[in-house]
């Protein structure tokens, strides 16, 4: 792959802004194998290496199985995941994918019926996060392989 900027040298200090609140955003109360199934998802429709690898390193931490994590990118036809988890990746999923399948209102119905209002925000938060970490290393062709499979 051919070398592209370093966006943590090239602009240090959004990038420290950037990843302090993306932690913040992850520690605001929601349940983290949630979380890093959401995180794993987007990273699923946006082919993002990088964010794969580390994300399903965190999942297996935080207790999630190599069964829900393999067949994640089939979860509507699996019956491996709760409601909650289910309305929060049909959300997670409309808004990765926003400019083609929008917000529709039943999604949000489902969102509606498993979250509050504020965990809503939260989770929706946590989609923004991750779809930016996904294009930061998309676009750069970012890989750290020591943040996620350890020998």
């Amino acid at each position: 792959m051919t070398t592209r900027a370093n966006p943590y040298a090239a602009a240090p200090e959004l990038l420290k802004l950037f990843l302090n609140f993306s932690n913040q955003v992850a520690a605001s109360g929601l349940e983290k194998p949630l979380l890093e199934l959401v995180k794993i998802r987007a990273s699923q429709i946006n082919g993002c290496a990088n964010c794969l690898n580390m994300h399903t390193y965190e999942a297996r931490r935080a207790g999630e199985t190599e069964q829900r994590i393999a067949v994640l990118s089939a979860w509507q036809e699996a019956p491996l995941y709760s409601d909650r988890e289910r309305a929060a990746l049909a959300w997670t999923e409309h808004l990765t994918l926003v400019a083609d399948r929008r917000a529709p209102q039943h999604v949000y119905d489902a969102l509606n019926a498993q979250f509050d209002a504020e965990e809503q925000v939260k989770l929706t938060m946590m989609i923004n996060v991750i779809n930016s970490w996904n294009r930061l290393a998309v676009g750069f062709g970012l890989f750290a392989p020591e943040l996620g499979w350890k020998a």
